[in-house]
């Protein structure tokens, strides 16, 4: 995975604006959330399905820093989940993208669909193993009078939320790049 240095900066401008996202986190998981997705799907389209996992990793721990939810602070082993569901999402884009899934479809509809089933990815990989798997399990971990609370509000957050912020990112990204993808070249 070499990066040439335009890559790299536009991709350390992209993370910017992800963690300047993440500082809004009060203000609502679907502002922070969708401009998350957002940076992460221009980084694929734009630098390059390396460049969109890269963000997709580094989101995440970024997220833990800034403002660490009650979630990640007693079960750690769902931002490595988080991780993933990222990574199926710029995966998913890239693979639509690239003809990789499909021939005869033109691209607009190639990356619009690609973004649809990347989101969903996201959330069904988010949903089975953090709602399923990693929060029933550990449980234990959670602050005991509030265990409840986080828990039914987890199993939304990691599910119907995640799949609602990916989609938002995708639509804002996908006007975005319609608007400049015949300006941008990518000379790496």
């Amino acid at each position: 995975m070499k990066l040439s240095t335009k890559a790299v900066v536009q991709t350390g401008v992209l993370l910017a604006i992800c963690i300047a996202s993440q500082f809004m986190k009060g203000l609502s998981v679907y502002i922070t959330g969708s401009i998350v997705n957002l940076t992460i799907v221009m980084a694929v389209l734009l630098v390059g399905v390396s460049s969109g996992i890269i963000l997709s990793v580094i989101a995440p721990i970024t997220a833990f820093w800034i403002s660490p939810s009650p979630i990640t602070q007693s079960i750690p082993m769902v931002i490595p989940c988080i991780m993933i569901g990222n990574i199926l999402l710029a995966v998913g884009i890239y693979l639509f993208q690239k003809k990789v899934l499909t021939k005869q479809m033109k691209l607009n509809i190639r990356v619009a669909v690609g973004m649809v089933v990347g989101s969903l990815a996201k959330a069904v990989f988010m949903g089975v193993s953090i709602v399923c798997i990693l929060l029933p399990m550990f449980k234990g971990n959670l602050p005991a009078k509030k265990a409840d609370m986080i828990l039914n509000t987890a199993k939304v957050t990691f599910s119907v939320t995640q799949f609602i912020t990916a989609i938002i990112g995708c639509a804002i990204a996908y006007v975005i790049w319609l608007r400049i993808k015949d300006v941008v070249s990518k000379e790496y």
